[in-house]
């Protein structure tokens, strides 16, 4: 169960809003994102200030279904059938037009979308004045774009038969965000590195704010350490995240009375990863409902990711007291040295040494498991996640409509 609300309404707090419309194309309630969106959703509804939220699905008991704007019945499911890049470009533009026909009903004095979600909410929330805050997920859309990001053509039947003009419209294209960004009074960033990159993009540090994430410090708690050296990954098995170079790290190491888990949906994309370097002493468990389970049962979680905002992972794993092998790109979490160790970006070198470090000196790894749940409960909670949030709405507020 996550962390309880603030008990005390927000409703007449000077510089809050009075009428918040919330726009989302993910699910609340969930995993990822969707556990993020109720949180968001959480602060305001507890706030007294929650007027409705267009969302795709809500699995949040807490929310009241009177307050959703649900779009799971909505057409665009009938572009399911579409590659991922197209079928949630259709979804994120739906969400945009019905927070847009919110706004227009002159109900509300304030809007929180999420990137590649809420343009034509933005454009309609500026012709009205009304300040807005945009969630970024990752990191500015030239960084993020230039090193990760494609969006390959139309595939299958659908891509022979239906007009590539129709196609080409729903994939959310990168001038599409930077007119978001331009758009808000606020972008809400999650990671040190990802508010420098909208500074770098030349961005006012006024109209950048860093909330980082959170984690359930009940439900995630330490464990008694393994008897053996058991390394663990969380997350979706894709490249983007390091899998590739966490497989082949594990490989070349080959250490003794040692084990990597796997925890996490398996994609196409790295199965030729598994089938090369996972061996015996590599588990690949797949999805799990109690993945706190997994971090009790580890030694260290290791997560070398490319690109996120904040890794909600890492705050998991900061919970359970386990130290951890992560990059920058993934987060603040992670203190380099501190309570787990920062390697670079790629760097299969980097990437050994550091799992081999951790392996050879047992002696670090008990202070290292202190200073993870310390940081995790000093700062990366639900309810810090909350306060933060709220300190971003009225920066917002104050700072007025575009």
């Amino acid at each position: 169960m996550n962390n309880p609300p603030p008990a005390a309404s927000d409703a007449a707090s000077a510089g809050l809003p009075r009428n918040l419309l919330f726009a989302t194309s993910a699910r609340i309630g969930g995993i990822g994102l969707e556990l993020c969106a109720q949180e968001q959703l959480r602060l305001s509804l507890a706030g007294g200030y929650l007027g409705k939220a267009v969302a795709y699905q809500n699995r949040c008991a807490d929310i009241p279904d009177a307050k959703v704007h649900s779009l799971r019945w909505s057409l665009v499911r009938l572009l399911s059938f579409l590659d991922r890049p197209y079928y949630y470009g259709a979804k994120k533009h739906q969400a945009g037009r019905a927070a847009a026909a919110e706004l227009r009903t002159g109900r509300y004095d304030f809007f929180h979308g999420w990137a590649g979600d809420s343009l034509e909410a933005l454009r309609e929330a500026n012709a009205r004045g009304i300040p807005s805050v945009l969630d970024i997920p990752t990191w500015h859309v030239d960084d993020g774009y230039r090193r990760h990001e494609t969006i390959p053509p139309p595939g299958g039947w659908a891509g022979r038969v239906l007009p590539r003009r129709w196609l080409d419209r729903l994939p959310v294209r990168p001038e599409r965000l930077r007119e978001e960004y331009r758009r808000a009074t606020l972008v809400l960033t999650r990671s040190t590195y990802a508010t420098e990159t909208f500074l770098a993009a030349g961005f006012a540090s006024e109209r950048v704010f860093n909330t980082d994430e959170g984690a359930d410090i009940t439900r995630f708690q330490p464990g008694e350490p393994p008897t053996i050296f058991r390394a663990l990954f969380v997350g979706a098995l894709i490249r983007r995240k390091g899998v590739d170079l966490l497989l082949e790290a594990w490989h070349r190491l080959d250490l003794r009375d040692a084990e990597l888990v796997l925890v996490g949906h398996v994609h196409e994309e790295i199965e030729s990863f598994l089938a090369k370097y996972a061996k015996e002493n590599v588990r690949v468990v797949g999805k799990a409902e109690r993945v706190e389970d997994h971090y009790r049962a580890a030694t260290v979680h290791v997560f070398p990711s490319q690109c996120e905002g904040c890794a909600k992972v890492t705050c998991e794993a900061a919970a359970c007291g386990l130290p951890q092998i992560t990059t920058r790109e993934s987060g603040d979490v992670v203190l380099d040295g501190v309570n787990g160790l920062n390697v670079p970006v790629n760097d299969l070198d980097a990437l050994c040494a550091a799992i081999e470090r951790l392996y050879r000196h047992p002696e670090l790894l008990p202070p290292m498991r202190e200073a993870a749940r310390a940081r995790a409960l000093g700062h990366f909670t639900w309810d810090g996640y909350r306060s933060r949030l709220r300190e971003a709405y009225r920066r917002a507020m104050a700072l007025g409509g575009n």
